[in-house]
Order: C-alpha cells, then sequence, then structure tokens
C-alpha cells in the first residue's frame, strides 16, 4: 500500500478517507490483487511422470494463502484438491520447502496438488483412455486460508501430457495379438517390455506410453474384453501371450535377446505364467498379482494350471483398526499388537475386532460381492501417476500394495504344473518384494 500523503505540515488527518484524495480506478486495483504470481517448472507443459515444481512470488511477508488445483477427465468429471500456505518473510511460497498447513493434505509435498485430487462423482477414478491428449490442470492462489472465499491472486494452467514428444504410437493387429506398441523417438533397438494390465480387460496404454518416454520399446497388450478377443477370461491360453512375445522379440527396434513383462493384479498373474511357460523373459516387475491361478484355468500345449479352489467355510472377514476389511486368520484380542494413537490421515476408525461372515448374513455376502465387483471395475488405474485419494482411505496416503521383482535365470517352457510361484522358485528365480 503506498504511504498516506502529506500537505507539507505532516501528515494527513487520520480520519480523511484514502480515496477521498488518491482515486484509483477500478482496472489499477484489479492489478494490485494480481500483483502476485505463479511459477510452474517446466512451464506450459510437461509429461504425467515428470516432477512439477511450483511456487508463488510476490506475496506479503507471511501471508497467508490457499493453493487449489483441478482438472476434468475425458468424460467431464471434475478432480480438485487444495491446501493452505503461508508465505515465508521474502513474501515467497515454494511447495518444495513450505509445508502444507492443512487442506487436501498436510506438510511437506511438492507434488500434493495433483496426487491428491478427489473427485466430485462418488467413487470415480481417474483414468486416462487417450494418450493422444494431455489432462489439463488448473492451479490457483487464493488470498487467506478459505478454499473458496479468498480473492483470486494468482492463476495458471498447466498441460499433462502421457507422450513424450518424438514418441511414436503403432497400433498392432498381427495374427491374433491386439496392442499397441510405443516406441522411443529415436531408432532403436531399445530394452523391450510386454505391460499387461487386470481385470476389466481392454486395452489400457497410459503406462507404456510414459515407459516409452524413458526409453523403452514397450508393447500395451490387451488380452480379453477388446476388439475380436474374448469377453470373458474364462480360459487364459499361454499361446496368445507367446505370439505377443515373439512379435516384440522380431521387432527390429527391440533389442534381444530377451524382453521384461509388468503386470498389475491380474496381470502380474499372467506374466508370472508366462515366465514359467514361455522362452525369451529375462526380467519381469508384478504388482500386487496372485502366485496361483485365480477364478480361471490358465493352459498352454497339453499343460493346465486349474483355478484355485475357495474354502468358503474358512472365510473370516475382519475389520481392522484403520477400517479396512481383511481376510487374515482370526486371533484373540491379546494377540493383537498396540495400536497407539491413531493415524491424522485417519478419520474415521471401525471398531476393532469386529467380525464380519459372509456366509451367516445374505445382507453381508451381498455387501462383499458388491464390494468384489466395485474393485474389479477399478482395475484400470493409474499406477504410475498419483492415484485419487479416496481410493486409499478417507484421509490415507497411498495404501500398501505387494510387488515382486522377478529376475529370470533359465526357466524352460512345457515343465511341470505347480502353483506359478513354486514353479518359479525351483528354476532359479529370486522373489524380492
Amino acid at each position: 500500500m503506498r504511504p498516506r500523503p502529506t500537505n507539507g505540515n505532516g501528515p494527513s488527518h487520520p480520519a480523511r478517507d484514502y480515496y477521498s484524495w488518491s482515486p484509483v480506478h477500478p482496472l489499477q486495483l484489479v492489478q494490485l490483487e494480481m500483483m502476485a504470481t505463479l511459477n510452474l517448472e517446466p512451464a506450459g507443459r510437461s509429461c504425467w511422470d515428470e516432477p512439477l515444481s511450483i511456487s508463488v512470488r510476490g506475496l506479503a511477508p507471511e501471508q497467508p494463502v490457499t493453493l487449489r488445483a483441478a482438472l476434468r477427465d475425458e468424460k467431464g468429471a471434475l478432480f480438485r484438491a487444495h491446501a493452505r500456505y503461508r508465505a515465508d518473510p521474502h513474501g515467497e511460497l515454494d511447495l518444495a520447502r513450505a509445508p502444507a498447513l492443512g487442506g487436501s493434505f498436510a506438510g511437506l509435498e511438492p507434488m500434493g496438488l495433483l496426487w491428491a485430487m478427489e473427485p466430485d462423482r462418488p467413487f470415480w477414478r481417474l483414468i486416462k483412455r487417450d494418450v493422444q491428449t494431455p489432462f489439463v490442470v488448473e492451479l490457483e492462489v487464493l488470498d487467506g486460508h478459505e478454499p473458496d472465499g479468498g480473492r483470486l491472486l494468482a492463476r495458471a494452467v498447466h498441460e499433462r501430457h502421457f507422450m513424450a514428444p518424438g514418441v511414436r504410437r503403432v497400433p498392432v493387429r498381427e495374427g491374433r495379438v491386439r496392442a499397441t506398441l510405443f516406441l522411443p523417438p529415436e531408432p532403436g533397438p531399445y530394452p523391450g517390455i510386454v505391460d499387461l494390465f487386470g481385470v476389466g480387460g481392454g486395452l489400457l496404454e497410459y503406462r507404456a506410453s510414459l515407459l516409452a518416454g524413458r526409453g523403452f520399446a514397450v508393447l500395451a497388450l490387451a488380452y480379453y474384453n477388446y476388439d475380436d478377443l474374448p469377453k470373458s477370461m474364462d480360459a487364459m491360453r499361454m499361446e496368445y501371450f507367446e505370439e505377443a512375445v515373439n512379435y516384440l522379440l522380431s521387432h527390429p527396434e527391440v533389442k534381444g535377446p530377451g524382453i521384461g513383462l509388468l503386470g498389475i493384479s491380474k496381470g502380474g498373474e499372467l506374466g508370472l505364467a508366462m515366465a514359467s511357460f514361455l522362452k525369451g523373459i529375462k526380467a519381469a516387475v508384478f504388482i500386487n498379482g496372485s502366485v496361483g491361478a485365480v477364478g480361471n484355468t490358465i493352459n498352454y500345449k497339453d499343460e493346465t494350471i486349474p483355478p484355485l479352489s475357495l474354502l468358503r467355510d474358512r472365510i473370516k472377514v475382519r475389520m481392522t483398526a484403520t477400517g479396512r476389511a481383511s481376510s487374515m486368520p482370526m486371533r484373540s484380542p491379546n494377540a493383537y499388537r498396540p495400536m497407539g494413537k491413531r493415524s491424522p490421515r485417519s478419520s474415521y476408525t471401525q471398531k476393532q475386532g469386529t467380525i464380519l461372515s459372509p456366509l451367516t448374513s445374505p445382507c453381508t455376502r451381498l455387501a462383499c460381492m458388491s464390494w468384489w465387483v466395485l474393485i474389479s471395475s477399478l482395475e484400470g488405474s493409474l499406477s504410475l501417476m498419483p492415484w485419487p485419494r479416496w481410493m486409499h482411505g478417507s484421509n490415507s496416503r497411498l495404501s500398501s500394495t505387494n510387488t515382486w521383482v522377478v529376475r529370470i535365470r533359465g526357466v524352460q517352457a512345457g515343465e511341470m504344473a505347480q502353483p506359478l510361484k513354486a514353479r518359479l522358485t525351483n528354476k532359479n528365480i529370486r522373489f524380492r518384494g
């Protein structure tokens, strides 16, 4: 604010209205309010897996502000997040150094405005279907700590892309294979990867497109519920996946003599089967995958791995202290580890020891079935991008996952049918996870 003018004999009368002697045009007032600048690095656009630096300059010393972020997905659903901050004594705010004081998250989280976004629609998941278009993120700086009430100080728009400049996208229809191949900008050869997603089927490309920007030739492979492929996964034949592996190995821009696998959930289970039966697999990463056939039969030539049976009479579900369902064997109350204080990120906690039996209550059985259907429908989650926080608990951070990193040495095709992990362990394969 400008200093109060003087009349030559000292300061003007303190009761005099400031604007009565120095009128300011409304446009000038708007410019004064918008003196703060919101700086993004990289500016304008970046890849979804690339760190984004966010800072604000031109604030008053220790000024309280609120930062908001919003984007709309391809179906028009709105995702938003906000956080409260306080500028430093120089009127600057750098999210890499300043902790959030509350809002959608708290603490030092430079990328919190992106990973903490929540949908306006209940149970809606942020999924990128068309990797050739970006997500457009709108960022705003508001005065004060009211996320919807402060005046606007600064605003910026940023594009988050899924294909780095020059990455090549090649649709694949070779024999029975239905996939999309992503290649780095320059001619190869490059390490090859087959990318597999889980229940729900279809063809998801965002992870493959991002990995291609990091120097990999990635085949995003569909295996059911896509194009002319089977609509269900009652039986999985390894010959289809073998054809996909051979296609990738024979590509002139793929570096041999072997390739890697990347699978999540059902894709992780199928990746273990591929590593068990097929030649040419040199490395694999499995995220939350089963170590046995679940829900369907796995076939390769004259060998069959039947699905694991469900022992319904031995199932008991309990609610853990964090409010999540657990299928672990029940223990006596005095066997539980002391929980101490509840995490500040958990807004609600179920009573510890609550037991739900899906066999004794039709309503509970229906609830469990509905939950399974919901989880199955969300299998195509963005594992390389920040997941919406509502999927990890009301106010929690990322939920835990079971990730297998497998290095394969000398697996022969067509060997004895065992549970998948047993087959791999017996053939000198190391599991880390």
